[in-house]
């Protein structure tokens, strides 16, 4: 048996006997990332680097990342899909590639030293080759130079096996490793391709080899990366022989909790089991986004509404297993002991964790109180109706409006000899789903940050825009999280009080002379401590590798940071803030453009 600290502990150590230096994994929240919510992937936070930006620890790079991805939330439940995930992953920029990572994934997987799981068990995929790119034979050369028999080997389409950071930019084919989930030993001729349902997939090896120019166009990289994945919940399950994450010491003690809690035995109904789960993924997810250094409020807009949502869900489905009041903070609890040791931001952010979760908790049962008061007025009326039936349209309304869950309809109408028109519910709610998902498409796109040349004049000006607020404002502000497109700049700092009008004329006015005084951007390599002595900015609570990329702005700004900035303050433009409002209690927040 392995637990996950243990899990973790491994890898890095394999991979620093492979020459690989240990990072330190980054904040949930993506800095000045706008295409995406939330870190989705161990690569996540290297984008600079896969982009061609040396990276301070070097060529070869190892971490554990926490992760969220919100685009299956309505498939937890099941034994496999989770919203919060943790990857362990190793990168080579430009360093070795398909061979040698081939041979350290198999090595680490199977080597009697490391995790020794049985060869037989193992499976492989690779890019089956269309008419942009020819088939992986390199990868399934080297898989099968390992020992994997032709027939584990299973050649898939691009969908599959084609990793791209979006309709342009680096892409190239990746090889996945399956672990066997099914009856003793697979038969002859099973991989994934033949049999999906019994292969597990737990590790991504990603060839970035081409940079795809148009849609028919592909390019060689002059410098090709590898970014691997391998997901710590799934390892651990089939480490210990489960079927399920759920099943592992992940979520074991979180699912005990809920049991204590609600008087419900898990394994007891599939339906009830469902809910269990679904209150243990969307807690242990809310646990980690509220934690985080640069941790989120729940909100009716961006990370905030997921959170917000993650949390009414799990609220709702405690209800289905009886629970009338809050109970959140129990199973919050667990996940702060659980997993504080590797992630000790829950420990320093319990008190935040546990405020928000109560608060959110109230909110949802006074929302829950409102559409049932809104049914009740209803109610005359739909006992008029000779069928008794609810048309799914008034349904739908409580639920758009008032953010009461259909099911608790279905339950009040039932109560009253009342059926629901569910086929014209469920046609509303597609098309809410359908333009929620347009309106969604760009955010959750993920892949590469925006490198453009007005975003990294964006980047550059939030540092003038830091040095500022503090220079009118005072020492207390310290940057709370950025979001930068090509088209403003969003910048969160702390800070008590709404800015007055004459301070917000002074911060622009400052900016606006360093713009003005052509400043030089220069860039030094340092240890952190070196850094922090020489008076650089570090965000509060950041995570840091021990050798850091230090950024000056001519004698007006130093500050840790990772890119990219231009080379003189005079590109940037005039500076104009727009808008300056709350952000959350003790943050404000400033959008402002170069013009």
């Amino acid at each position: 048996m392995i637990t996950p600290d243990a899990l973790r502990s491994t890898y890095l150590e394999f991979f620093r006997t492979k020459d690989h230096a240990v990072i330190s994994g980054k904040s949930l929240i993506p800095e000045n990332d706008p295409t995406v919510l939330f870190t989705t992937a161990g690569m996540h936070p290297l984008v600079p680097y896969l982009l061609g930006e040396p990276h301070p620890a070097g060529k070869r790079l190892v971490d554990y990342q926490k992760c969220v991805r919100t685009g299956d939330i309505d498939e937890v439940g099941d034994p496999a899909h989770l919203t919060c995930f943790e990857m362990l992953g190793n990168w080579s920029l430009g360093d070795y590639f398909k061979k040698d990572s081939i041979a350290y994934s198999w090595e680490f997987l199977t080597s009697a030293d490391w995790l020794a799981l049985d060869p037989r068990k193992l499976s492989v995929t690779v890019f089956m080759g269309d008419d942009n790119a020819p088939r992986d034979e390199e990868s399934a050369t080297h898989w099968k130079a390992v020992g994997v028999p032709d027939d584990r080997i299973a050649y898939l389409p691009a969908s599959d096996n084609w990793w791209a950071a979006g309709p342009t930019g680096p892409c190239g084919p990746d090889t996945e490793i399956f672990y066997w989930v099914g009856e003793g030993l697979p038969p002859a001729g099973s991989n994934k391709g033949t049999d999906p349902d019994n292969w597990m997939e737990i590790w991504n090896n990603v060839f970035m080899e081409y940079n795809r120019v148009d849609e028919k166009t592909l390019v060689k990289l002059p410098a090709q990366n590898v970014d691997t994945g391998m997901g710590l919940e799934r390892t651990v399950t089939v480490l210990n022989g489960k079927t399920s994450v759920y099943q592992t010491e992940i979520f074991q003690p979180v699912i005990a909790s809920i049991e204590s809690v609600s008087g419900y035995a898990y394994g007891s109904d599939p339906v009830k089991d469902s809910s269990v789960r679904i209150i243990a993924d969307h807690i242990r997810a809310s646990t980690f986004i509220i934690g985080d250094p640069k941790g989120v409020s729940p909100s009716n807009v961006g990370a905030g509404y997921v959170l917000r949502r993650l949390i009414r869900r799990a609220v709702r489905h405690g209800r289905k297993l009886g629970i009338e009041g809050s109970f959140l903070s129990a199973p919050a609890g667990v996940v702060v002991e659980r997993f504080g040791a590797a992630y000790p931001e829950l420990v320093e952010n319990r008190e935040r964790i546990m405020g928000d979760l109560e608060r959110e908790e109230a909110k949802f049962l006074e929302t829950l109180q409102k559409g049932e008061h809104e049914f009740e007025k209803m109610l005359p009326n739909l006992l008029r109706n000779p069928q008794k039936v609810m048309s799914g349209r008034l349904a739908f309304k409580l639920y758009d409006t008032y953010g009461f869950p259909i099911e608790l309809t279905e339950e009040l109408a039932a109560e009253n000899g009342m059926t629901i028109n569910r086929a014209e519910f469920d046609e509303a709610f597609k098309k809410h789903q359908e333009l929620s998902r347009a309106g969604a498409e760009q955010t959750f796109k993920g892949g590469l940050a925006d490198q453009s040349e007005q975003t990294t004049k964006y980047h550059t000006t939030t540092h003038l825009l830091h040095k500022a607020l503090r220079m009118v404002l005072g020492d207390h502000v310290a940057q709370k999280g950025s979001n930068i497109t090509a088209e403003r700049l969003r910048f969160d700092f702390s800070h008590p009080a709404p800015m007055t009008a004459d301070e917000i004329a002074r911060v622009q006015a400052i900016v606006n002379e360093q713009i003005g005084r052509n400043l030089p951007v220069t860039m030094e390599v340092m240890p952190l401590e070196d850094a922090r002595n020489s008076g650089a900015m570090a965000l509060f609570g950041e995570k840091y590798e021990s050798v850091v990329k230090v950024y000056t702005i001519g004698d007006f700004s130093k500050e840790v940071c990772g890119g990219p900035h231009v080379e003189r303050t005079g590109v940037l433009g005039r500076f104009v803030i727009q808008k300056e409002q709350s952000s959350s209690a003790g943050v404000r927040r400033i959008r402002a453009v170069l013009e």
